[in-house]
């Protein structure tokens, strides 16, 4: 029987180096193609949490801050690892972990869309039955005079890195697509006949099938975990793979004596890691301009996510655009714009070689046109739509100074109707009444999404020279003024994504070039850990929390307390949101300021390129606080730094 050694000699004739290297490059490749699918499925997740917000909200007859620590929770599970990963990373089975990641996402997509299968057929008012055999519609709530009415009030490498990122943007294109789509079908599709249903996308109560997205988005990312499984624990590039046959002998025995080593020593090299990684943290925590870097970035960043949660619910309810036409106006704007941002921020960065405070500079000035482009939305805010018993006495005569108990007028106040019904309906002089009982309506005519109600007494009061006093079925729609509003918006918000995009690489940068290179992977890790805790969790929920404060018109759940907000003053929902991101920005600002005041004191009369490569400049030898690469090393530890 032929000895170890001349077995692995025998082996190593039989495969030619040629073909150890194609299955290393191949194993490489599958390992770069499943992480891009994964980071696209990730992609694909957030875009249809974000863009389901509001339609969750009308389902589920939950407020805006309730929606928010939703959309917040998604950054929770991440909390428990996402630090310890990313130290402990390398000394694990990386690709499995990778899966096992997927998986849990997944998984945690199609629960979330569950609940829509235990919750009954969604009601968008008091007259819908739950039984969809039966028609969904009955005789509408109007003006009965002398009637009493019985109310119911409860009711790897750059270059990889690159290639990931560019990857994953297919994600947020599938998202936005797939939400246009599905919010335009009926939430309760396949359950009840659609020709019952008798309000539009444009509906302030249309729900549209937001838990076909969660499920999409989870089985994608649950089979995009399975290629991880079957991947080697070592990706070796094929240059790695050029050996002979002695050195391959003397790896494979070395690797051998390094498991048993490894075995041996198991206990000490664990108690070895946790003392690293304390010591480590400290050490990125001692460093001033990574610490005034976190504080920068996590109000960036807050901006940004509280933006996104809302920026969908903003344009619905400041420019009349339904769930869908939201879906595919901000994916038209965003994804293009954001990539070409993020690529001319890296080619500049490495054109120019600019040094670190060259790239703080950068980051400056784009977060400033980025914010001043933001001031310009100010102007575009509309104004908030006629409603008779909101902005409106019922007679539509008269402003109130508060929609709040908005005392009923002598054309409605016989007709004994419920103020808190919610079926409007929209008068040829563009003002909108919450039902057409309220509206003072005596009949109707037509069916479904064409009833047209008619003998209308507060719409005879509204339109002196208008002889119609009939009412149609629905909201009005926003003037054209508004319109033209809205295009402008896209327009500003095009420049707006563009600078803060471009700036994005040259933060990131900066991130981890400040610290020292043994340090990059844990710098990185806990500035995610940073944005995820302090900004992705609370920042949905205080967004959401202020938005609330405009709402006029609250609609009521089935134990009788608010749910969704049907109404909003749009005046108030734009200075608030609006005002709370340009707050967060011009923090950011200051503290940039602060920043590149701290680089200048410490590279003062200092080279410090940061070039892709990390090659040393011939000045940079003597620098006193640099190590080689240009990355900025606390005075108290530079003794103790290890070169490259």
């Amino acid at each position: 029987m032929m000895d170890s050694n001349q077995q692995l000699k025998k082996t190593a004739e039989v495969t030619p180096p040629k073909e150890r290297e194609t299955k290393c490059c191949n194993g490489f490749k599958m390992f770069l193609v499943a992480l891009s699918f994964s980071f696209m499925c990730k992609a694909l997740g957030g875009v249809v949490m974000k863009s389901s917000i509001t339609q969750i909200e009308r389902r589920f007859d939950i407020s805006s801050s309730i929606s928010g620590l939703i959309d917040g929770g998604f950054e929770i599970g991440n909390l428990l690892v996402i630090v310890f990963v990313s130290y402990f990373g390398s000394k694990l089975h990386r690709p499995k972990i990778i899966g096992i990641g997927c998986f849990i996402m997944g998984t945690g997509s199609i629960l979330t869309a569950l609940p829509h299968f235990f919750m009954g057929y969604y009601r968008y008012s008091k007259e819908t039955h739950i039984n969809p055999s039966e028609n969904l519609t009955s005789s509408f709530p109007t003006c009965l005079l002398g009637q009493n009415l019985l109310l119911n009030r409860t009711s790897p490498e750059i270059v990889e890195k690159g290639t990931l990122h560019a990857i994953s943007m297919i994600g947020p294109i599938i998202g936005f697509i797939q939400g246009s789509v599905f919010a335009k079908m009926y939430v309760d599709i396949g359950y009840v006949d659609l020709s019952d249903i008798r309000i539009t996308p444009k509906d302030s109560r249309w729900v549209g099938a937001w838990w076909l997205g969660f499920l999409v988005a989870g089985i994608l990312s649950i089979m995009s975990s399975i290629p991880f499984f079957f991947l080697p624990r070592d990706l070796n590039k094929p240059q790695q793979e050029k050996k002979n046959l002695t050195s391959l002998h003397l790896l494979k025995t070395n690797e051998e004596r390094s498991q048993m080593t490894n075995v041996t020593n198991h206990g000490q090299s664990l108690s070895g890691n946790i003392t690293g990684f304390f010591q480590s943290l400290k050490s990125i925590l001692t460093n001033p301009l990574y610490v005034i870097l976190q504080f920068l970035t996590l109000l960036l960043a807050s901006s940004h996510i509280g933006a996104i949660t809302y920026v969908f619910k903003y344009v619905e309810q400041q420019y009349g655009q339904s769930a869908s036409e939201a879906n595919i106006w901000l994916g038209t704007i965003t994804l293009p714009t954001v990539a070409t941002g993020i690529f001319v921020g890296g080619y500049i960065t490495k054109k120019f070689k600019l040094t670190l405070l060259g790239i703080a500079k950068l980051s400056f000035c784009t977060s400033l046109l980025s914010f001043l482009f933001q001031l310009l939305t100010f102007a575009l805010i509309c104004e908030s739509k006629p409603v008779a018993g909101l902005t409106l006495t019922y007679d539509g005569n008269n402003p109130v100074t508060s929609p709040i108990n908005v005392p009923l007028s002598y054309c409605n106040s016989n007709c004994n109707c419920d103020e808190n019904d919610w079926e409007p309906v929209c008068g040829d002089s563009g003002i909108t009444y919450m039902s057409p009982c309220l509206a003072g309506c005596k009949s109707s005519s037509g069916s479904k999404k064409s009833m047209v109600f008619h003998n209308c007494s507060c719409v005879e009061v509204t339109g002196v020279q208008n002889k119609n006093n009939s009412v149609n079925l629905g909201e009005c729609p926003r003037d054209s003024q508004c319109r033209k509003k809205f295009y402008i918006y896209a327009l500003v918000q095009v420049l707006n994504y563009f600078f803060s995009s471009l700036g994005s690489i040259p933060t990131i940068m900066l991130v981890f070039k400040n610290v020292q290179p043994e340090l990059k992977s844990l710098a990185v890790g806990f500035h995610s850990l940073t944005i995820r805790a302090l900004g992705g969790i609370p920042a949905p929920i205080y967004f959401g929390a202020l938005i609330d404060r405009a709402c006029m018109k609250w609609s009521t759940s089935s134990c009788g307390k608010p749910g969704f907000c049907r109404m909003y003053n749009s005046t108030l929902y734009g200075n608030t949101f609006l005002s709370l991101i340009e707050s967060l920005k011009f923090a950011s600002l200051t503290l940039h300021a602060v920043l590149i005041i701290t680089m200048k004191k410490i590279y003062q009369g200092k080279d410090t390129k940061a070039s892709e490569n990390g090659r040393k400049d011939t000045n940079e030898a003597n620098l006193e606080s640099l190590n080689n690469d240009g990355y900025f090393v606390p005075s108290a530890r530079e003794d103790n730094e290890t070169h490259m």
